[in-house]
């Protein structure tokens, strides 16, 4: 199942400090005046204020109020962080990791990160459990990847949580525990990560750690489909089609075939040529259904091979190439709009 893994940037923050400029800032923060926020918070920087220091970083690092420096960023962040600010500690390791402002170096981004990590800092936490379980700026380390995982996890980390999830269903790092990897695949869920509510339909709909539940496995595919997934896009398009937790229904199956198909997903060109074959949820077009077999045999299916060379045999040689045509063209499109 899904298992994300991404270093991200800690968002402005107005942390350890009260009233005065620091409200102000907040206030034209909430606003989206960020010329204000800048010129709040520069001479509050230069007296020495953390909050205000970070705030120079982050405005430079985003573009926000100034124009993007990424140098300059790194400048205040490592200003505010030599004071303990650990937002600015986190950021300082994500500019390290990508070389934004400064020679790329995993060792200085390491050392940023667990200094955050070390002080509470949920991101720096999710990433230091991204290293270890990368093993990218650090010795692989599947059990040190769980440490930091469930800290970040326990103060609502969604991707912690998905990660955390993963480790517990593959059993890396920890006894293998499907309930467990529930218990955190489902929390990530509820706050709305897409890949954890594919992972929830999944395991409803193979009744791994929980009882099997092809209605609730819907649900979650369907939440996480709306959200852009292609392969819960897909799932969803499989239970319409088989009536597995809903009513059957070939329409519906088609739609989420077809949005799926449109992002490249080589199983959901085949099946929607497949629809359109059978004329199941639509109207039957030999035309259309060689075009998707096509696409999807481009991507390496071998059923689908085999299917648009049998359906070949029911075809003149004007639909085939009416067919290919489509199929060029939609390609050439990058499945955009391809119908």
């Amino acid at each position: 199942m899904k298992h994300i893994i991404l270093m991200l940037l800690t968002a402005l923050t107005f942390s350890n400090a009260w009233g005065g400029p620091y409200e102000d800032a907040l206030s034209a923060n909430s606003r989206g005046d960020f010329a204000a926020v800048i010129k709040i918070s520069r001479p509050q920087a230069l007296k020495g204020e953390a909050w205000a220091q970070f705030n120079m970083g982050f405005a430079y690092s985003n573009g926000q109020g100034v124009v993007q420096d990424y140098a300059e960023a790194v400048k205040w962040y490592r200003l505010a962080s030599q004071q303990g600010n650990t937002p600015a500690s986190h950021n300082l390791g994500v500019l390290y990791s990508t070389g934004q402002g400064v020679a790329q170096d995993y060792a200085e981004a390491f050392k940023f990160f667990s200094l955050a990590a070390q002080l509470g800092n949920a991101g720096s936490q999710y990433t230091l459990g991204f290293i270890y379980d990368s093993g990218r700026g650090a010795v692989q380390d599947d059990a040190e990847a769980v440490k930091w995982y469930r800290l970040a996890a326990q103060q609502g980390n969604a991707l912690a949580q998905l990660n955390l999830g993963s480790k517990y269903e593959n059993g890396r790092g920890v006894v293998q525990d499907y309930a467990e990897a529930v218990k955190w695949y489902r929390l990530a869920a509820l706050q709305g990560d897409s890949s954890a509510q594919f992972n929830m339909g999944y395991v409803y709909s193979k009744g791994q750690g929980v009882i099997q539940d092809n209605a609730e496995s819907v649900k979650w595919y369907r939440l996480s489909a709306q959200q852009g997934d292609p392969a819960a896009q897909f799932n969803l398009a499989l239970k319409y089609d088989n009536g597995q937790g809903v009513v059957q229904d070939f329409a519906e199956a088609v739609k989420w075939y077809r949005l799926s198909a449109q992002q490249g997903n080589a199983p959901a060109q085949s099946n929607l040529g497949v629809m359109y074959e059978k004329g199941q949820g639509v109207v039957q077009d030999y035309v259309k259904a060689h075009s998707w077999f096509n696409l999807a045999a481009v991507k390496g299916d071998p059923l689908s091979v085999k299917n648009r060379d049998n359906l070949a045999n029911r075809m003149n040689s004007q639909q085939i190439a009416e067919a290919q045509k489509l199929a060029r063209d939609c390609l050439a499109r990058q499945f955009k709009g391809c119908n």
